[in-house]
């Protein structure tokens, strides 16, 4: 798993059809609590905002946590941080 802070979302209007319906998010990664530079977009699984602090699950864990191991998706939003 992974922790990031949102920076903004992806628009896209249209997607494989497994992920009609979902939300982008554009995450800037943090290491041992300080940020990276680094970035990835992830299906936001839990109505997460811009600046919010997230749990990222990626890989096949990903597909689970979208319930639909047929979507072409590595990385999934799947908690805020209090």
């Amino acid at each position: 798993m992974l922790r990031g802070i949102i920076r903004g979302h992806i628009v896209s209007t249209k997607k494989q059809e497994s992920l009609v319906g979902s939300k982008f998010m554009e995450v800037e990664i943090l290491k041992n609590g300080e940020l990276t530079g680094e970035y990835l977009i992830a299906v936001d699984s839990v109505g997460a905002g811009i600046n919010e602090e997230v749990l990222i699950t990626t890989g096949s864990s990903a597909r689970l946590a979208l319930q639909n191991t047929n979507a072409p998706c590595d990385a999934v939003i799947v908690g805020i941080v209090d």
